[in-house]
């Protein structure tokens, strides 16, 4: 009797460490590694890899008609010859704005083909006309904003919440086209909730000694 009692308990010991590495691992899996929500989509055209595209979290929560969207996004050249992004277009827009040139140049009209030095005029362009000349160098990353001038869209021409998408079309020099539905981000972080709401509608009280509602 005492043997199996023994037994019993030694096979108990064994399998709960399989029971709680089990539990955590499915924990970790569903938790830590949710980040798609975080990140814009990513495609590949030619050698270049478009990485994280998505439109800046708007600073009211979302984006009324009239505002203005910076692009984000990074552009990884894996081939042996330099590109360049050339143009942008879309119809949720009026113009694409160019500011700053830290690795690229910004063109300062279609026609004119002249580039500026920095810190250059912002250039815009509607109507689909390229007005973006960003070097993508071969084996380097281009980052907009950061080692890359800055492009954004100019006077959206419909609300726009997080998560919901802007068709774009990227042309670059030697990869071609490729078009993108470019969503919105999301908050880095959580947002502070406002002042909730009270549907408990107020009555007066009927009858003495009563409390209002």
């Amino acid at each position: 009797m005492n043997r199996a009692l023994r037994a019993a308990t030694v096979g108990v010991l064994l399998f709960s460490p399989l029971v709680i590495s089990a539990c955590s691992a499915g924990q970790v899996n569903q938790t830590s590694t949710q980040l798609r929500d975080k990140v814009g989509p990513e495609v590949r055209v030619g050698d270049l890899t478009l990485r994280g595209i998505q439109l800046a979290y708007p600073t009211n929560g979302s984006y009324a008609p009239g505002d203005d969207a910076e692009l984000q996004m990074s552009m990884v050249n894996s081939g042996s010859e330099d590109d360049a992004l050339i143009g942008i277009k879309g119809t949720g827009f009026a113009e694409v704005r160019v500011t700053g040139a830290a690795s690229g140049t910004v063109v300062a009209s279609p026609s004119a083909g002249a580039t500026t030095t920095p810190p250059p005029a912002p250039a815009t362009t509607s109507g689909g006309a390229r007005a973006v000349d960003i070097t993508i160098p071969a084996n380097s990353s281009v980052f907009l904003g950061e080692n890359a001038p800055t492009i954004t869209l100019v006077a959206l021409g419909q609300p726009l919440t997080p998560a919901q998408t802007l068709d774009l079309t990227f042309t670059f020099r030697k990869a071609g086209t490729v078009t993108v539905a470019v969503p919105v981000a999301v908050p880095a972080s959580n947002v502070p909730q406002t002042s909730s709401f009270n549907f408990e509608v107020p009555t007066e009280a009927t009858v003495p000694n009563d409390q209002a509602g």
